[in-house]
């Protein structure tokens, strides 16, 4: 299909998007958005700038299911997202995006923002990994993280919000074909799982800066008290939505993690995003 586009260069960036957000009475508020994104390059042979055509999608789910009554709150995030691009002349199809996330945060109140907290985490992906000689280095719940633990909260609103869990326990999961010649993410040799015991921040804040651009942050640090204390984990997510009128909006995803037991490097994405937004 793209060596039958005859024209210099072409760029198209399509998404649809949908968010509901719904407050019902019984203390549940509930806000989820769905984003398809399809973006194409495509360059004929005598494009003397230089590019090789290529066709992407990406596909996200952002789903928050929060309860407030009493003295009470829960809240609950469902994430999911996945990207393919294919590049012209070659077979492959490379993954862009891949990740699974599910957390919920229970929390009773102590104080003016204060709550006594519980909360679980647990993060993998849909499909395999591949590097750039196209061996197999990931897969579905390889890895896979679960944390989970008791804690103080302190939240002034669903969008301002911050999570401490002085004992929090962590385990790493991986299938036994990725530990078979050596370590991998944390997991010794000839093991599948991993187990870690350690302190963990949670952070949230979303504010609008100014009119009709919005900036969501999403923070998580931990500690590992068992191995290495001083080495800290980061996994850093930057969401910017900008309304551009009733209709389209352009949205930016940065996300930066660092954690030496995958590889002691900074691991780094971005997603960029022209849309169209429907909304009920």
């Amino acid at each position: 299909m793209i060596k039958k586009i005859s024209f210099a260069a072409i760029a198209l960036c399509t998404a649809f998007s949908f968010a509901q957000q719904k407050e019902e009475e019984n203390g549940w508020k509930k806000n989820g958005v769905f984003t398809l994104l399809f973006n194409q390059s495509a360059f004929n042979n005598n494009w003397q700038g230089g590019g090789v055509s290529n066709i992407a999608t990406n596909a996200s789910i952002n789903y928050d299911a929060n309860y407030k009554k009493d003295d009470v709150v829960w809240d609950n995030k469902f994430i999911f997202a996945y990207g393919l691009t294919k590049i012209d002349g070659t077979e492959d199809i490379q993954k862009t995006d891949d990740r699974l996330e599910i957390s919920s945060l229970y929390g009773k109140k102590t104080g003016k923002y204060w709550y006594f907290s519980a909360y679980a985490n647990l993060k993998t992906q849909f499909a395999e990994g591949l590097n750039k000689d196209k061996e197999r280095i990931s897969d579905f719940f390889s890895p896979a993280y679960l944390q989970a633990g008791p804690g103080m909260l302190w939240k002034k609103s669903n969008n301002f919000k911050v999570n401490i869990t002085p004992a929090s326990a962590r385990a790493i999961f991986v299938s036994d074909e990725f530990t078979e010649d050596g370590s991998a993410f944390g997991v010794k040799q000839g093991e599948t799982s991993r187990f870690e015991l350690g302190a963990n921040i949670s952070a949230y804040y979303k504010t609008d800066v100014v009119t009709n651009v919005s900036i969501e942050n999403i923070l998580n640090l931990y500690a590992n008290y068992l191995e290495n204390p001083g080495n800290i984990d980061i996994d850093y997510t930057l969401n910017v939505a900008m309304k551009i009128n009733k209709f389209l909006s352009a949205n930016i995803t940065a996300q930066a993690i660092y954690d030496d037991n995958a590889i002691a490097e900074i691991q780094i994405r971005e997603v960029f995003g022209l849309g169209f937004n429907y909304k009920f």
